[in-house]
């Protein structure tokens, strides 16, 4: 049987140029400088994918994707393009989509909580040293075998206060926990406070479900993150996109190669990702974008430069689109050289001339084909898409979040009882050190812990099992709350 092909343009000659859709999980790349027209090719994927029923997530940097929830209006350059590829069947419709904004300004709001990011992701958002990381791994454990409850920022406030005071009892078991190391926690705290980040952290928290939905039709529905504020904070931005990452790799099942993917993720800005992470994080995200394609999830790195992007992992990106390059530098000829030599070489013409001299709308663009071989590179004059190229007005914004399916199940804050209500209710007395547990009696503290649950709730069987397994075997290992930190990658929830 045929698999289905992704039309995303035609070279010259008219030959149209597919991506297969069993191939897409296998990952891309989309790069060029600004102006060349990645965004436009981005849209273009994006409404393929949904056509043929795979749901996509893409956080939208400029304002300007939210166009996908409008049908195009045909005319001046898009009626020239139509022309040149020999269209006919062109029809201009809209894509069903999805609002989401961390700030819950322009979109439903997202949230997790401080247990489900973990200190290793929260370290790398607060940008905090080796010693100050330690640190809080530290204090991660001991709100684990207090049975403390990490939601948002008041909880882990009061969790290094509580510490704090109880520093030199709690040190005998968990080391040094010196003072300054923890201000300087708190401090972190406070500025990205002041920076709105901690709306990110709470309940009710994001279910992934939400993003892998499909409409009446069966198209699915692409999630659009706006992004034009959390810009502001690259940190958060790259990682909110890498624990999202993490958390479909933990959620989802292992389904092997699909005929198409369970769902596409466009990383836009991936630069971001890579400039600032520690060497640790670094081989993390290399394990998760080779791991995760297991799982039906394709992952596609836009960035303008492919020097941005580690050798490790721009050699598991097997879909390239290549807009134009610039070589006004050095620096920009290596980036051209380096491009070209990622193709597989075409005959017809020299590569590493044609990206500097593709147009506006133009790309060099190699797929896999239907047995995981790059196709050869062949300048591809990219397809316009269906929907409106351009932003939605603020009144169409608003619409479609009145009318989307998901009102009122993220906008209220739910506040349950969690570390910092614990921590109130406990006589400011210091905290003897948590004893080990015997192998055959369970632990005891001098505040009996509540039975933990998940920082966060899930619906599916799996999650339900997990749960129900964990509150049956020894209160020490019962009360590690269960946490996004990577998990699987660092060995297991």
């Amino acid at each position: 049987m045929t698999p289905p092909f992704l039309y995303l343009g035609s070279n010259p000659q008219r030959q149209p140029i597919t991506l297969a859709l069993p191939m897409a999980n296998r990952h891309g790349l989309i790069a060029g400088a600004t102006g060349t027209g990645k965004t436009v090719t981005l849209q273009r994927l994006a409404e393929r994918f949904s056509r043929a029923g795979t749901p996509v997530f893409m956080a939208d940097i400029k304002g300007d994707l939210s166009g996908l929830a409008e049908p195009a209006k045909p005319g001046g350059k898009i009626a020239q393009r139509l022309e040149q590829l020999g269209l006919k069947d062109y029809q201009p419709r809209a894509v069903p989509t999805l609002f989401w904004d961390l700030f819950g300004e322009r979109g439903h709001p997202v949230r997790t909580t401080i247990s489900e990011l973990g200190p290793l992701l929260l370290a790398n958002i607060m940008d905090l040293n080796d010693t100050q990381t330690g640190i809080l791994y530290g204090c991660f454990r001991i709100a684990d075998d207090q049975g403390l409850l990490l939601l948002d920022f008041k909880d882990l406030r009061a969790l290094l206060i509580w510490v704090a005071d109880n520093a030199k009892t709690l040190s005998k078991q968990y080391g040094s926990l010196p003072g300054n190391s923890l201000g300087a926690i708190q401090r972190r705290l406070m500025i990205l406070e002041q920076d709105g980040t901690e709306r990110f952290f709470g309940e009710p928290a994001l279910n992934l479900r939400d993003l892998m939905q499909k409409d009446f039709s069966g198209q699915g529905v692409v999630s659009i993150l706006d992004a034009t504020r959390l810009m502001q904070t690259p940190r958060l931005y790259s990682t909110f996109l890498l624990w999202l990452l993490s958390e479909l790799f933990e959620t989802l099942p292992e389904v092997g190669d699909p005929e198409q993917p369970v769902l596409v993720f466009f990383f836009d800005e991936a630069h971001l990702l890579f400039d600032s992470a520690p060497r640790a994080l670094l081989e993390k995200i290399e394990q998760l974008v080779r791991l995760i394609r297991s799982k039906g999830v394709g992952i596609y790195f836009i960035s303008q430069n492919p020097l941005d992007i580690p050798d490790n992992v721009l050699g598991q990106l097997g879909n390239r689109v290549q807009h134009a390059l610039r070589a006004f530098t050095p620096r920009d000829e290596q980036a051209v050289r380096a491009a070209a030599r990622t193709f597989r070489t075409n005959p017809d013409f020299d590569t590493q001339a044609a990206i500097t001299q593709l147009g506006v709308g133009e790309a060099l663009v190699s797929v896999l084909d239907e047995q995981g071989s790059p196709t050869k590179v062949e300048i591809t004059l990219i397809c316009p898409p269906e929907s409106r190229i351009g932003p939605l007005t603020t009144e169409e914004r608003t619409a479609r979040l009145q009318d989307s399916p998901l009102t009122g199940r993220y906008e209220s804050i739910l506040d349950r009882d969690s570390a910092f209500e614990m921590l109130a209710r406990r006589v400011p007395e210091p905290v003897a050190a948590t004893p080990e547990p015997a192998a055959t009696s369970p632990v005891t503290t001098a505040t009996p812990a509540p039975e933990p649950r998940r920082a966060r709730q899930r619906d599916s069987l799996l999650e339900s099992v997990a749960k129900s397994t964990l509150r049956s075997i020894g209160s020490q290992l019962g009360r590690r709350l269960v946490r996004g930190l990577l998990g699987s990658l660092l060995g297991g929830r």
